[in-house]
């Protein structure tokens, strides 16, 4: 935490320092990262309708997270071949490279590159994994995928999902995970599939506490023995869940906007990532979706930074929690490290 006064007005200069940081970003959506004019141009390339699913200003067009998650599938239909997706990571990692991401996890799922087939799937992950080589020489970001089950697809077709992350798990995909709609089945559900990806040496995570309360975490914490949680934030209710958290060191992948956005929180004064910090809580900062939160890496910052009026080593701080709690190998840890340090 910064010893910076909390009533003290950011400068100008401050500001300035803080969006410009190195970040490391654990929470985010591969194909949620589409850029709108991305898909847009490859529905025209296909001679796809999507016209329903953007608004007249080109940006993607929802109710709420349900209607959310419908538009989000008609959007990720148009992407059909390695050479999409392989795209794809071209135009997401540019952006975040552009907002100052030197390091990022995505959720990857087999169910959207190549329909679960494992032979399918390997040829998706080797274009993916072809273009984030070169991202990384060019731009200087590294990217490690998470292979995650959808929830509302139920626990069947997550023993699938986790066998392809098992027969794939390595130094580019390390770790496993489940996203989707949060109000279907129970987390204990898919044990199977996070024991065969436990097993296979991946690092565990899921999305849970965005829309259920804080019973949500504590099953998914002790029934699937997860590190990270993505969200978790309704776990600001339960005070002897923040404790369990903090001292099993359980990390929260939160998403700010997204959670404002979609109404999770009326408003980012109204968000509980201080309180979380304040608990001891280790949190660090994503944007889930970003073009259809309409947000970056550096509006996450800067709206965060004006808010809390947290300083520049308040949010140094996020970022050594974010990389030490990274899937990633050591090497590569120590080696962001040393640039989030950085001037």
């Amino acid at each position: 935490m910064s010893d910076r006064d909390p009533d003290a007005p950011l400068t100008e200069e401050e500001l300035h320092a803080i969006v410009h940081l190195p970040k490391v970003e654990l929470h985010t959506h591969f194909e949620g990262m589409a850029p709108p004019a991305f898909i847009r141009g490859l529905a025209k390339e296909k001679k796809v309708d999507l016209s329903r699913i953007f608004r007249p200003d080109g940006s993607y067009d929802y109710r709420d997270f349900w209607h959310f998650l419908e538009v989000y599938e008609a959007a990720t239909s148009v992407l059909k071949s390695p050479e999409d997706f392989a795209r794809l990571c071209t135009a997401v990692l540019e952006e975040s490279a552009a907002n100052g991401v030197v390091y990022q996890e995505t959720f990857l799922s087999p169910d959207f590159c190549g329909g679960g087939d494992v032979a399918a799937w390997k040829e998706y992950l080797h274009a993916i994994r072809e273009a984030a080589t070169v991202a990384e020489r060019d731009l200087g970001i590294t990217l490690r995928g998470v292979i995650t089950c959808i929830r509302h697809f139920g626990s069947d077709q997550a023993r699938d999902t986790a066998c392809c992350a098992a027969e794939t798990a390595g130094d580019f995909i390390t770790g496993f995970g489940m996203g989707g709609d949060e109000k279907k089945g129970r987390q204990r559900d898919f044990s199977w599939a996070f024991d065969c990806a436990r097993e296979a040496g991946l690092q565990l995570t899921t999305h849970a506490g965005e829309w259920n309360g804080p019973s949500e975490v504590r099953e998914a914490v002790e029934d699937l023995g997860v590190e990270r949680i993505g969200h978790g934030v309704n776990a600001h209710t339960d005070p002897a869940l923040l404790e369990m958290l903090a001292e099993r060191g359980v990390t929260l992948e939160v998403c700010p906007g997204s959670n404002v956005f979609l109404g999770v929180f009326p408003s980012l004064d109204q968000h509980p990532i201080a309180k979380l910090r304040k608990a001891g809580v280790p949190v660090t900062i994503s944007t889930d979706d970003p073009p259809f939160f309409h947000t970056t890496m550096r509006k996450e910052y800067e709206a965060l930074a004006k808010t809390f009026r947290w300083g520049e080593e308040d949010f140094r701080d996020l970022n050594r929690i974010a990389i030490g709690a990274a899937f990633c190998d050591e090497a590569t840890r120590s080696a962001i490290a040393k640039r989030l340090e950085q001037p």
